[in-house]
């Protein structure tokens, strides 16, 4: 069992190793730092009583795993960002709801014809069905992620499942709600 400060002292001599390879990976030093720290925190919270010899490959294998997550998590975000970007207005904050931006995509509360409200109610309740048809564990995994913007790990607790299976649930959620929408002539 690895002693705190035999720990600390590891921590502190990877590092900047860590991060620099992690900032070449990703070519984002603040997605580096955030990645390098959970790594860090995984480790001290999950393998604290491993002997010191072993947390270097402990070490190296959780940076690579936090990683790969981050750019499955990216490819997602971009996917769905991508799909939905028909619905986006000129909003300079950066937020982004679908919900609140079918509501009011021109920016004036109210200011929409009535066809344009009757097509924009009718696109919502679209979504909302097919999300409701989706298969549970879908549903359920889904809506964490990307509605409750819960981490891989925290949905993975919630539902008391691993984070491989979040993550292929999420997945086929992603697809399916695609394909739907898609073949109900909504291009998102």
């Amino acid at each position: 069992m690895a002693t705190d400060k035999e720990l600390n002292d590891f921590l502190r001599t990877v590092d900047r190793r860590a991060f620099k390879r992690t900032a070449y990976v990703v070519r984002d030093d603040d997605a580096a730092l955030d990645i390098v720290q959970d790594a860090m925190i995984k480790l001290a919270e999950n393998y604290f009583d491993r002997p010191a010899a072993e947390l270097p490959l402990l070490f190296q294998r959780i940076l690579s795993n936090a990683t790969m997550d981050w750019f499955r998590r990216q490819k997602v975000r971009s996917a769905v960002m991508t799909n939905m970007s028909d619905f986006e207005g000129a909003d300079a904050d950066g937020d982004f709801d679908l919900l609140e931006i079918l509501e009011t995509q021109d920016g004036a509360m109210g200011a929409l014809s009535a066809a344009d409200e009757v097509s924009r109610a009718q696109i919502l309740q679209s979504i909302d069905t097919e999300v409701q048809q989706l298969p549970t564990r879908q549903r359920e995994a889904f809506l964490l992620r990307y509605w409750e913007e819960l981490d891989v790990a925290e949905t993975a607790s919630v539902m008391g499942c691993s984070e491989g299976s979040v993550k292929t649930h999420c997945s086929r959620a992603v697809h399916a709600l695609a394909k739907a929408l898609k073949a109900k002539g909504i291009t998102l």
